[in-house]
């Protein structure tokens, strides 16, 4: 240790604090503040940062918007801290549309302008431009956050307008919009298809494409984020006589999705992704019959020996798997009705 530099041995020290410990020592002097906001140390930081105890739940209700940290040891919502929008908004009309690494990008329903923000540094950055772009419709457009191999922040924007589609790619780097290609089926355009978020995983974008109806088509779309090329691939072989609902996940960079299927019951089984086609992990059995408010609003979270099905207002239901297939708490993505996230805390930037 006496022959590493003190550069070096700051660097290893500084990159494995807090979040807000690290804005906090930005402060302390100018070589610091200028070590600290480097790209490099931005990203060991975030790897360091994306473990289990890191997590937090960040809910938005009519009132407020709130913070909490996920308690390891019974795997339920911690004390909440109360968090202050840094821009403007109208009665916390405030959508999480996807996350990656500790930023959000939401939309402000009343004036349906996207933004890249940070809860943990209050950083925040409108996409929104005079030409129409950046600009989100729920339930007609998707959107996905992505990180490409030249460590490039990026949001796809995949847009449907009078049965008319627009895949638009915003990228922090240079601070702007551009169109890609995408040729799909035309019916997958119509408003009876519901396109999911974005799931980022192993440089590849997923979304879900469902039918609004019992027994519709369901189908998954692939975005490569490095050579920008599309690809559809099947749905899980789950049951299409009731409600579908398939919700992606990353679990330590390999794709898995929670199939629920049902009406009066639900079943929710866990599959993988390998290679094209879907290995199912696990079942559960049936869950009695809940509320359809309810039942549009339910996460996963899988830790060791346990499945947890949650909602926003907490633990719903708890099976016990006969398989530990995962070693840490990992979340889905996205809370369904978009007034919830689960994110890590990181210094990563908005804008360059």
């Amino acid at each position: 240790m006496a022959d590493l530099p003190t550069h070096t041995i700051v660097f290893e020290i500084l990159s494995r604090l807090p979040a807000k410990d690290v804005g906090r020592s930005k402060s302390v002097c100018k070589q610091w503040y200028a070590l600290l906001s480097t790209q490099d140390f931005v990203r060991i930081h975030c790897s360091r940062s994306v473990v289990s105890s890191n997590q937090r739940v960040l809910l938005i209700d009519d009132l407020t918007c709130s913070v909490r940290p996920i308690i390891s040891n019974n795997n339920d919502y911690g004390p909440s801290s109360i968090v202050t929008f840094p821009f403007h908004h109208q009665n916390n009309d405030v959508s999480i549309l996807s996350h990656l690494n500790g930023l959000l990008c939401v939309c402000l329903n009343h004036t349906y302008e996207l933004l890249l923000w940070n809860p943990t540094t209050t950083a925040f950055k409108r996409l929104s431009t005079p030409d129409s772009h950046g600009f989100y419709i729920n339930n007609l457009d998707a959107i996905g956050l992505y990180v490409d191999d030249d460590d490039d922040y990026k949001v796809l924007h995949i847009k449907r307008r009078s049965g008319v589609l627009g895949v638009y790619v915003y990228s922090r780097e240079v601070d702007s919009w551009r169109n890609i290609p995408f040729i799909t089926r035309q019916e997958y355009l119509s408003p009876h298809f519901n396109w999911s978020a974005g799931t980022f995983c192993g440089g590849t974008l997923y979304f879900t494409v469902c039918e609004c109806w019992i027994g519709g088509t369901n189908v998954v779309i692939c975005f490569d984020v490095n050579s920008e090329q599309f690809k559809e691939i099947s749905f899980p072989p789950v049951p299409s006589n009731g409600m579908v609902q398939g919700v992606l996940v990353n679990v330590k960079n390999v794709l898995h999705m929670f199939a629920s299927t049902g009406m009066f019951e639900m079943t929710i089984d866990l599959w993988t992704l390998q290679g094209d086609y879907w290995i199912k992990v696990l079942s559960c059995p049936p869950i009695p019959p809940i509320s359809l408010s309810l039942w549009c609003d339910i996460t996963h979270y899988v830790t060791n020996g346990n499945w947890f099905v949650m909602t926003k207002l907490g633990k719903l239901f708890t099976i016990e798997m006969d398989m530990k297939p995962f070693e840490c708490f990992y979340p889905v993505s996205w809370f369904r009705g978009f007034k919830g996230a689960v994110f890590v805390q990181t210094i990563v930037s908005p804008s360059i």
